[in-house]
């Protein structure tokens, strides 16, 4: 796992590697927090933890920099944990095992953590490097990000000082992000009374997997599967002409991670065992046949498993099969000034279904406020009609984009001396924490940007080697270049 220590810049990997060892998923914050307040004490560079759970560290102008504006830079310090099925790793207490596969750097059946880990390593780079000529510098290590955005949803508005804000959150090198997409957790939920299982009836466990899943913003555009809604296709047939009867059902297990494994357990008369076989072999011929050329490696499997005494009613596991099988999942449209970007989308990230209770969890992403409302009230109407209870939470809006901005020109400008390319300046549908801090602080210039990554959310997370070396250049130029206070 160490060999990433030797990747250039060492600065950077190094940091990344001390990362990767310490666990840190989302609201699992407690480690990280304490390494980097120690990490900065070692170096003698200021750092306190915030109301909001927040790291924040500075750094004073290098001789003659002085008149530069600050700048703040920013990433946050959950990872999503995400891992295959036959993996055994404990992301509360395990660290991440790294290894080197051509110019990508991987984790061995989890995600990786370069989202956000090599944007707090790159931070973490230029306050200890004390070759880099800079003007003040804060950095803002914020926490989970990808659950509620916790941390800048309690960011006060005297913390920071900065007048730039660099995020290093965006998974293309040479694309520079000015806009991002709002969001709203939607979760409907029903409790109900079991009803007895038939004692002749027989238990099967239905598992559809190998999906790869994704960033359920940046990825939601390439009409991946997902795994909940292939299970209720499955069950939907199993109980309309199989007798099928459902016990539980559980799929995915992040809002924002588009779901990769789904398991639903039902019950049977034992006499129609090969028929149900024979379904679940016919579905995953369709499924494979559907989505030929995005799914390679989709399984669906039937196991016989012990009966449960209780399962789900039978009018309740209808409306529940049937809101699911009904509910949006996808992207709902583009912008219509914008065609080749996505607008309004939603993902059904979770379902948890029980003898007693159910609960369906999405992700609705948005950059229009109004068609925010739109898929909203469409999804509560959707789990309304089956009886369920739909409330909202985290809600937060869009980052507008600013094309005039300051910061953004002087990238542009850096990147095309550094490499003669031209970088593109984009807007993208993933949620950024830029959104919430520009209504903190309405006068910070804001962009986003960052080394290549590819896959985040899934275990087949990567991050390109080269682009990390490229992208340390760019930020060490960058810095010495921030324009002078007004």
């Amino acid at each position: 796992m160490s060999e990433i220590k030797n990747l250039q810049p060492q600065i950077v990997w190094r940091n990344f590697y001390a990362l990767t060892q310490v666990p840190r998923p989302s609201g699992h914050l407690e480690k990280v927090q304490q390494f980097l307040l120690d990490w900065a004490a070692e170096r003698g560079i200021e750092a306190f933890k915030d109301n909001g759970e927040n790291i924040v560290m500075r750094k004073p102008a290098t001789a003659g920099m002085e008149n530069r504006k600050t700048v703040v830079m920013q990433a946050h310090m959950d990872m999503v944990p995400q891992k295959l099925v036959d993996s055994n790793h404990n992301f509360e207490t395990d660290p991440i095992e790294t290894y080197i596969d051509g110019d990508w750097v991987k984790a061995k059946g989890t995600t990786l953590g370069a989202d956000n880990g090599l944007g707090m390593a790159a931070i973490m780079a230029a306050l200890e490097d004390d070759t880099l000529v800079h003007g003040p510098i804060e950095a803002l290590f914020t926490s989970d990000e990808e659950t509620c955005m916790y941390g800048v949803n309690h960011l006060a508005a005297d913390t920071l000082t900065g007048d730039i804000l660099l995020n290093i959150d965006n998974e293309t090198m040479g694309e520079f992000v000015v806009g991002s997409a709002g969001g709203v957790n939607v979760t409907a939920t029903m409790e109900y009374k079991p009803v007895e299982t038939a004692p002749e009836d027989i238990a099967l466990k239905v598992t559809v997997a190998g999906l790869r899943g994704g960033h359920s913003g940046l990825e939601i555009c390439e009409n991946r599967a997902n795994a909940n809604k292939l299970v209720a296709r499955f069950l939907q047939m199993a109980i309309r002409d199989y007798e099928a009867r459902l016990v539980s059902w559980h799929g995915g297990n992040m809002r924002n991670a588009i779901p990769r494994e789904s398991s639903a357990v039902i019950t049977i008369p034992e006499e129609l065992l090969e028929e149900v076989n024979e379904l679940v072999a016919e579905c995953k011929e369709v499924f494979t046949d559907e989505y030929y050329g995005v799914e390679h490696a989709l399984e669906m499997t039937l196991e016989q498993v012990e009966v449960s005494e209780l399962q789900v009613p039978e009018d309740i596991q209808d409306n529940i099969v049937d809101a699911v099988l009904a509910c949006h999942d996808g992207v709902l449209r583009n912008i219509p000034s914008m065609p080749h970007i996505v607008e309004t989308s939603s993902n059904l990230a979770i379902v948890n279904v029980s003898p007693t209770a159910a609960e369906v969890l999405i992700l609705a992403r948005s950059s229009s406020e109004t068609m925010m409302d739109y898929v909203t009230t469409m999804l509560e109407s959707c789990f309304n009609m089956a009886g369920m209870k739909v409330e909202y939470s985290g809600r937060y809006g869009a980052w507008q984009p600013n094309f005039d901005s300051q910061i953004t020109a002087k990238m542009v400008e850096v990147y095309k001396q550094l490499f003669n390319e031209d970088a593109i300046v984009q807007v993208v549908h993933a949620g950024l924490e830029c959104s919430l801090i520009g209504e903190v602080y309405p006068k910070m210039d804001l962009v986003s940007f960052g080394p290549t990554m590819r896959s985040p959310h899934t275990p087949d997370e990567r991050c390109n080697i080269p682009s990390v070396d490229k992208f340390w250049i760019f930020l060490k130029e960058l810095l010495g270049q921030v324009p002078v206070k007004d």
